[in-house]
Order: structure tokens, then C-alpha cells, then sequence
């Protein structure tokens, strides 16, 4: 959803990953793709901010991306690598009601997209989430109430 948001907000995106998500990827807004295992993400140069969701080498080679002052925004831990003269944002998701509504409301109205591959009950979300079996899209646990 990161994508769709941010090309909502006006953003040039650019997204990476592996060889098999850049349909997907470029399907959901992204601009342009950059397979990180062909691809050099070093080229890409002026970007403005850096959303990393993966972290390690790709965030510390993410980092040097940024236009002076940009900003790199992690949601996988503390940030290693600081854009120069930027910011940079250890980014942690607090539950917001009304938030969560709005994103709910977008989808049904189908502003925005989901990326639901996986589907598991409650009972078997232990295995499904241990599972080292690589999936498309992210998996949803269902719960009844």
C-alpha cells in the first residue's frame, strides 16, 4: 500500500526487489524497479526518501541514494546508514481507529489495493506464519470473534 499511497500523495516512485515482484510492484504504481540481485541500485541517484522494509546492506546502500537532506524511513529497526544532512525515522506502527478506517474505506471503495495471498485460520497461524516456503502477496490470519 506504501506505493499506491505515495503516488496518491504525488511521489515518483521507484521500487525494488526481487526479479519476480517487479510486475507486481510496477501493477500497484511504481515508476521504475530495481532488482536488487540484478540490477544496481548504487545508479539511482536524487531520491528524496527511502521507505525500507528490508534493511541491513540494501538500507545502508539506500541511504546514500537520498539527495542531500532526504530522509530514510525504516520499519525493520533501528536506522545504520544516515542520508547525508537528513533525517532519518526508526519507524513503528501504532494502532490509530480512525487511520485504519480511512485505509479500510479506500479499499472498499477502491482507491486502494491489497496484496492478500495467504489466507490461514487462527489455529494454524503458527505454521503458516513459520512456513519457509516463499508466498505471494501477505498472509492474513483469520480470526472470529
Amino acid at each position: 500500500m506504501v506505493t499506491q499511497l505515495a503516488r496518491e500523495a504525488g511521489a515518483y516512485v521507484i521500487g525494488t526487489g526481487r526479479a519476480a515482484d517487479r510486475e507486481k510492484a510496477l501493477d500497484f504504481g511504481a515508476h521504475e524497479f530495481v532488482d536488487l540481485e540484478n540490477d544496481a541500485l548504487k545508479d539511482v541517484r536524487g531520491v528524496h526518501l527511502v521507505f525500507d522494509v528490508i534493511g541491513g546492506d540494501v538500507q545502508r546502500n539506500s541511504a546514500a541514494l537520498t539527495k542531500t537532506g532526504g530522509t530514510l524511513v525504516s520499519v525493520v529497526g533501528p536506522v545504520e546508514a544516515r542520508p547525508a544532512d537528513g533525517l532519518v525515522i526508526d519507524f513503528v506502527v501504532e494502532a490509530d481507529r480512525t487511520q485504519l478506517g480511512e485505509i479500510v474505506q479506500r479499499v472498499r471503495d477502491g482507491r486502494l489495493r491489497t496484496n492478500i495471498g495467504t489466507t490461514a485460520s487462527l489455529d494454524n497461524a503458527v505454521a503458516t506464519l513459520n512456513s519457509t516456503e516463499r508466498r505471494e502477496g501477505k498472509t492474513a490470519i483469520r480470526v472470529r470473534l
